[in-house]
């Protein structure tokens, strides 16, 4: 019986703590990103449908980042470009817009706060700050660099891509 309760209250908690950008997905994969040995993030690949390496810039999705540590929003979007920047060549004029994009987009952040991004393939990105909106950037370049840093095959972090494309199916 105490069994029973202890379940249904960890089911409740998972409800109660259930992101609304997420509702209806499937987690299909997750990673632990670490730098010089510290646990900086835990990445999760949400979807509706199966996400490979091959459909992932057509599929949209959900990437859930939940942060281990505090980190400054400047610096993010500032390492986000870095990372998108090494993928294509982006002009310094587009560089400094989405750079102020992501400014606005990606706030401080401290242990457990989380950073959703909604990937709208051709369209957009969309980003939530622990379940709430924060900002859409209607730019679809921008989208498809910028969830690249984790998908794209030319991403600083193969291994992790690969852990986060390896459930593509759900199972």
């Amino acid at each position: 019986m105490q069994r029973r309760l202890l379940l249904a209250a960890v089911a409740l908690a998972n409800l109660a703590h259930a992101a609304p950008e997420l509702a209806g997905l499937t987690r299909r994969g997750q990673a632990r990103f670490r730098f010089l040995g510290l646990h900086i993030y835990d990445i999760r690949l949400w979807s509706a449908a199966p996400v490979t390496a091959a459909n992932w810039a057509t599929q949209p999705l959900t990437l859930e980042i939940e942060y281990a540590r505090g980190l400054d929003g400047t610096e993010i979007a500032k390492r986000s470009l870095k990372e998108m920047r090494g993928q294509a060549t982006v002009s310094d004029i587009q560089a400094r817009a989405w750079l102020a994009e992501m400014r606005a987009a990606f706030p401080d952040v401290k242990a457990g706060d989380r950073i959703s991004g909604v990937y709208e393939p051709g369209e957009a990105a969309q980003f939530f700050f622990n379940g709430e909106p924060r900002r859409r950037v209607a730019d679809a370049d921008f989208a498809r660099l910028f969830f690249g840093i984790w998908l794209s095959p030319q991403t600083s972090e193969p291994g992790l891509r690969q852990q986060l494309l390896a459930g593509g199916d759900g199972r």
